[in-house]
């Protein structure tokens, strides 16, 4: 039998000799691959045979870890992103590290620490999430995600950064003293939560506004990258294995090029920052060495599947394939695979695999629902079903759809946007022209061209359609037609 052994680095910050000694640990019982996890942590599989010889050498390292259990989730940051994706931010390297260093236990709930000006790293897929303020320098919003539900409460106040650590750990024990009220009820109360705790001798001030979410846009985090003259590296592997000569190597080439730390990534990617030109070749050369491919196609890499899951990177496989053969459009989409329950995927599109039939542990008859985050923002909780019931051999067409329907929200919400800052009492330049667009699936009509297969003449006014028209594709009715600017939809 196969177990799984969770080491955890808190905020994704890895020091190379640390690493090396577990790789050490792991080549002594004939490991060939490690894996990283969503919540930046270190998965190593082996057969349970092996499992003590390898315990033993954890043990004698002084490493923490857990043996198929998540008892003690990972701190999550957006640190690795610090310096070569979030610039202009008074969240430095040290601010990080001292937050860190002052969580001096092991949580026991999901606690993340983020940048509000990024999406790299989710912000709000932990229980306890910490969103650096964009106004106050080291302070923070805090919004709680009540856990094994989907229940979202931002605090009315800021807290100060020296005070993280200990409202964290405040918070995870009235949490877990009170388990039926906040724990997998969905009528959990985030004022009760707050009632009962004592912010005495904390520094903490009234938040002027709610926590300003950054819109998504993943950076392409991969490859040998310029940046402050030095380079990043970010390292992918589409099979998620890290072969574990190849991370020797790495925590080696660290160590001789005085490179004190490596980071993973909610991506299960790894980034080395802080290489120095005369060491790019180096690096280079090691990458060489391994064959280690770089520069995947963007529509892969916005993918998130959930730890140690198959399934799911096969659907990926099949997804992404159909994606490329035609030629969609992906950037700005975050897209999630989920194929159990309870389990946590960051995504502005969620596939979710169910089974029609599940009775006395058989499951039959697989299907797939599209679902969509708020604003298809993946740090928003709540969102729409786009599509529900798909077999397997409609899903790569119905997702190519939700994709579409990604960019016609997109353009409604600059159209807002621009009518919100012109006035919207301001009449409409008459140069302007618009079309009318199905909003399921996108087909247009002009009263220019009309529509001669439902015997409607060139010239015909939107306004003046009979009421039966119909869309000449899905047979919407009238009313789900949306008047959008030529101009968006890019049209000649």
């Amino acid at each position: 039998m196969e177990q799984t052994v969770i080491i955890n680095f808190p905020g994704g910050i890895i020091s190379p000799g640390g690493l090396y000694n577990i790789l050490v640990a792991a080549a002594k019982v004939r490991l060939r691959y490690v894996r990283f996890g969503l919540r930046q942590q270190l998965l190593i599989d082996l057969e349970s045979y092996n499992l003590e010889t390898f315990t033993e050498d954890l043990d004698e390292l002084g490493i923490d870890y857990e043996v198929d259990t998540h008892h003690f989730p990972n701190i999550i940051s957006s640190y690795p992103a610090e310096e070569i994706f979030i610039r202009n931010t008074w969240l430095t390297e040290g601010v990080y590290k001292d937050i860190f260093d002052a969580i001096n236990f092991r949580p026991s709930v999901k606690v993340n620490i983020c940048d509000n000006n990024q999406s790299f790293t989710p912000m709000l897929t932990g229980n306890i999430n910490w969103v650096a303020s964009s106004q106050s320098a080291h302070y923070w919003h805090l919004i709680i995600r009540f856990p094994k539900t989907n229940v979202v409460y931002e605090w009315n106040q800021l807290c100060y950064t020296n005070n993280i650590a200990s409202l964290t750990q405040k918070i995870e024990a009235i949490i877990n003293a009170n388990p039926d009220a906040f724990i997998d009820n969905e009528k959990a109360k985030g004022e009760k939560l707050f009632a009962a705790l004592d912010v005495s001798g904390f520094i903490i001030k009234p938040a002027e506004n709610p926590v300003s979410l950054s819109a998504f846009n993943l950076p392409y985090y991969e490859g040998l990258n310029r940046y402050n003259n030095k380079y990043w590296l970010g390292i992918y592997r589409r099979d998620e294995l890290f072969s574990v000569d190849f991370l020797k190597k790495i925590c080696l080439l660290c160590l001789e090029t005085k490179l004190g730390q490596l980071c993973c990534t909610s991506w299960k990617t790894i980034i080395i920052k802080g290489i120095d030109e005369q060491d790019k070749q180096s690096w280079n050369a090691l990458l060489e060495e391994f064959e280690v491919n770089m520069r995947h196609a963007a529509n892969e890499l916005n993918f998130q599947v959930e730890d140690h899951c198959v399934e799911g990177l096969e659907l990926k496989n099949y997804l992404v394939k159909h994606l490329s053969v035609n030629d969609t459009r992906t950037f700005g989409i975050c897209f999630g695979i989920k194929t159990r329950k309870k389990s946590e995927v960051f995504s502005s599109i969620l596939i979710r695999k169910r089974h029609l039939l599940n009775f006395l542990g058989i499951k039959l008859f697989a299907v797939y629902d599209i679902l969509c985050a708020k604003n298809f923002n993946p740090n928003e909780r709540t969102g729409f079903v786009f599509s529900k019931g798909n077999p397997k051999s409609l899903l790569p067409e119905q997702l190519r759809r939700a994709v579409l329907k990604f960019y016609q929200t997109r353009l409604e919400v600059k159209s807002e946007q621009l009518v919100s800052q012109t006035g919207s009492n301001q009449s409409v330049p008459k140069e302007i022209e618009f079309l009318y667009q199905c909003r399921d699936c996108f087909t247009v009509y002009s009263e220019d061209l009309g529509d001669m297969t439902q015997g409607i003449t060139a010239g015909t006014k939107f306004d003046d359609l009979p009421a039966n028209f119909c869309c000449s594709l899905c047979e919407n009715e009238k009313a789900k037609f949306l008047k959008v600017e030529k101009t968006a939809l890019q049209v000649l």
